[in-house]
């Protein structure tokens, strides 16, 4: 499970699509609820974005 969840593919997923609902969120959910859920999503967004960052440094000091 955790092969799959650190594949590119996947943290890309996660990441565009975690940013799209936190930025929509707010204008489809009235209230605190969007609210929530918009600073949730954008959490999870960070993290596959800091995935995907951390992988790419992790390849380059390898080659090295």
């Amino acid at each position: 499970m955790k092969s799959l969840l650190s594949s590119k593919p996947v943290l890309w997923f996660l990441f565009l699509f975690n940013l799209v609902v936190a930025l929509a969120a707010p204008f489809v959910v009235d209230g605190a609820q969007g609210v929530a859920t918009s600073i949730g999503m954008g959490v999870v967004a960070l993290g596959a974005g800091a995935g995907l960052g951390l992988r790419k440094d992790r390849g380059q000091q390898q080659r090295a």
